[in-house]
């Protein structure tokens, strides 16, 4: 069973060619490099979510 949760986000043009320039360097997908930087995120919140 699939438990991931769509999330949609509007980015100004500029940002999401910036998105695509990295993920196109790194050759990675868009998803992956989100899901990486929110759970960076984790780390900087003081009381931390469970996973």
């Amino acid at each position: 069973m699939n438990c991931d949760k769509p999330l949609t986000i509007r980015l100004p043009e500029s940002e999401l060619e910036i998105l695509k320039a990295y993920c196109r360097q790194e050759s990675r997908t868009q998803t992956e490099v989100i899901r990486e930087h929110i759970r960076n995120l984790k780390k900087k919140i003081k009381t931390h979510i469970d996973d």
